[in-house]
């Protein structure tokens, strides 16, 4: 992959990537907002195509992202909370498996952050809360305690 920025006039700057381009008006959206964004895009593409991959269909689909950051430079990405809202024809544990499934596999852009971003996830199902703040289990960014675990002698 490659993305070129070059500046075009106050604060604005053109993307071009390898398909299109686009603006980056930064006083309007910042970088920091259009990261987010493109984080938030690679998840919800995701709880479209895999259930559309089983014969599923995914309506209504809204994620918003909420982003606890440093307060000094680097104001880098602490903790990172999303909230899925979608109603489908497949049932809730299908519903939160699309989901897991995006954040612990198939996203990008939030298993590049995952190390050293504490996220967690609420997910609404057809107008039914199914899962509320619940952590995702693998990423440095994580402290769940999993216990001990036994292993056999090497």
């Amino acid at each position: 992959m490659k993305v070129s920025v070059s500046h075009q006039d106050g604060m604005k700057f053109e993307a071009k990537t390898s398909k299109s381009s686009f603006l980056i008006d930064c006083p309007v959206i910042s970088p920091i907002e259009y990261f987010l964004a493109g984080i938030i895009t690679c998840s919800a593409t995701d709880i479209v195509l895999i259930p559309k991959n089983q014969d599923k269909t995914v309506t209504d689909l809204v994620v918003d992202g909420e982003v606890v950051r440093n307060e000094a430079h680097p104001c880098k990405f602490n903790t990172l909370h999303l909230t899925y809202s979608f109603n489908s024809d497949g049932d809730d544990t299908m519903a939160a498996r699309w989901v897991m499934a995006s954040l612990e596999t198939y996203c990008s852009t939030i298993n590049t952050i995952r190390d050293t971003t504490a996220i967690s996830y609420s997910i609404t199902h057809n107008g039914k809360l199914i899962r509320e703040n619940e952590q995702m289990i693998s990423g440095g960014g994580s402290n769940i305690d999993m216990g001990a675990i036994e292993s056999c002698p090497s």
